[in-house]
């Protein structure tokens, strides 16, 4: 399976190769739910680009993102202030008599701090560093897909959950990030042939187990360095009184032969730069030419290595 992946948050990029507009409003709700939601998860990357857009239509995402990053900043300044004061605590029965609590005190005030901290770094830096893209099941990323017959690139959360499903399908079914080749027509059926999306990756991210039995997360990525991009189906799902959820999955199918070597079993579908008109604006009368396209894909030797 691809848990995670490194997108393209550069919404402009899609705008550039295919021509597509900008879903302002999307972006603007999205930004707006992270003030409510903590489930909405965006990349550094993503949030950076939003800051840095000076165009009108972004204002209301702007601002809300700014506001959004106030509150935790605001949130972690405290929690910076409780954890160095329960520290200090431990640290000071600790140095009379060493007990069980005062030990797991010092331990976990610390954790916490260091964390507080690296998310503070991480709010306040300028510059940006390539795990600033990587996203993971329930981040939301920039989609490409064809709506009324014009290309928008739409912010979408990362594990679809489809549409006329009760809302608990996420717990029931947790891996939905990916849509398996050979259960397109199966599970998939309603998105399948209807609602198809392209996403710009550049690496993505497995668990793999080694022979001896260690674990480790690998990076593979396109030993030229190129963009992939990668067949997602979607769904935009309703539910009265709740708020509407755009969110896709990737279609993954059985890796290459290097892929499969470093331990793991799953690999997304590169699509040809050609066909992704063609994927965008599919017939459910013809599936077959659906899997035509997914079959004639890009087909890039994939580097790895271990992420630190």
């Amino acid at each position: 399976m691809c848990y995670s992946a490194q997108v393209i948050e550069a919404y402009d990029e899609y705008c550039d190769q295919f021509g597509a507009a900008l879903d302002i409003e999307g972006f603007a709700q999205l930004y707006g739910m992270k003030l409510y939601d903590n489930r909405a998860a965006t990349t550094p990357a993503l949030d950076a680009a939003i800051k840095a857009d000076q165009r009108a239509g972004f204002q209301k995402a702007r601002e809300a993102l700014e506001r959004f990053q106030a509150q935790q900043i605001a949130t972690l300044a405290q929690e910076l202030v409780d954890q160095r004061e329960r520290l200090a605590k431990a640290e000071l029965v600790l140095t009379t008599k060493v007990t069980k609590k005062a030990t797991d005190d010092k331990r976990i005030a610390t954790n916490k701090i260091e964390r507080a901290l690296e998310k503070l770094e991480s709010l306040q830096r300028a510059e940006r560093k390539s795990g600033d893209s990587r996203i993971y099941p329930g981040y939301y990323v920039p989609v490409l897909i064809l709506e009324n017959g014009k290309k928008i690139v739409r912010p979408m959360r990362y594990q679809c959950r489809i549409a006329g499903s009760p809302e608990n399908f996420d717990q029931r079914f947790p891996g939905t990030y990916n849509a398996r080749l050979d259960n397109l027509d199966g599970f998939w059926r309603k998105q399948f042939g209807y609602t198809h999306g392209v996403a710009i990756v550049t690496a993505f991210y497995e668990h793999v187990v080694a022979a001896n039995g260690s674990k480790a997360i690998l990076e593979f990525k396109p030993r030229g360095g190129q963009n992939m991009y990668v067949a997602c189906l979607w769904s935009h799902w309703t539910a009265p009184g709740k708020q509407d959820l755009y969110s896709f999955a990737f279609i993954t199918d059985e890796p290459p032969a290097e892929v499969l070597a470093a331990g793991h079993d799953r690999c997304i579908i590169p699509l040809k730069r050609e066909n992704v008109d063609a994927w965008l604006d599919p017939d459910p009368h013809d599936l077959d030419s659906l899997y035509d396209i997914l079959q004639d894909r890009e087909r890039p030797y994939y580097d790895h290595k271990p992420v630190q």
